[in-house]
């Protein structure tokens, strides 16, 4: 079979069957938008396994950063002299520099992937009512985004490797469906 092709099948089996587990039995703790980000993130380091240990390293690298800035935010006096927005663009500029500072260290040296953690971690808290606050960001439920950003991420990982297996399987089957001519 084309390699194209069944590369195609295997994503796309695969992400109907994340889909299944993300609006199903895993809904609230499994979050497709996040996994298929890491997903990507594992394809575009090269689909290996190196690429899956640095999308989940660097992934939850950047949850974890955020969920820290999402705390020291929270921390902020509304009344602060420079302004909240201010004090809160100072904080973010902060950790970003920490995050990409921390590619000099060779286990964090992936910045983009470290980027998606830390952007997908604020997608969650800024959008999904209730979640920026102390009590969820320091609780031990699966409304925390430091567990569920990063189980997301973790599981997307996984998915962005078997679907790559799955077509490298497919690829050794014979088919003349989708072999150009």
């Amino acid at each position: 079979m084309d390699k194209l092709v069944a590369l195609s099948l295997s994503i796309g089996g695969l992400a109907g069957i994340a889909t299944y587990f993300a609006i199903g039995p895993a809904a609230g703790v499994f979050f497709i938008w996040a996994a298929t980000i890491a997903w990507g993130a594992y394809f575009l380091l090269g689909a290996n396994q190196q690429a899956a240990i640095n999308t989940i390293v660097n992934g939850i690298f950047g949850v974890f950063l955020a969920w820290a800035t999402a705390l020291l935010i929270l921390k902020l006096d509304p009344e602060i002299s420079i302004g909240l927005e201010t004090a809160t663009a100072l904080i973010v500029g902060g950790s970003v520099v920490v995050l990409v500072l921390s590619a000099k260290l060779p286990t964090f040296a992936i910045i983009p992937v470290g980027v998606l953690g830390y952007s997908s971690t604020f997608a969650y808290l800024l959008q999904t009512p209730d979640k920026l606050n102390q009590e969820v960001l320091l609780g031990p439920t699966l409304s925390n985004p430091l567990l569920v950003i990063s189980i997301s991420f973790i599981l997307g990982s996984v998915f962005g490797h078997l679907s790559n297996e799955l077509a490298g399987k497919l690829s050794s089957i014979p088919c003349s469906w989708g072999k150009k001519k």
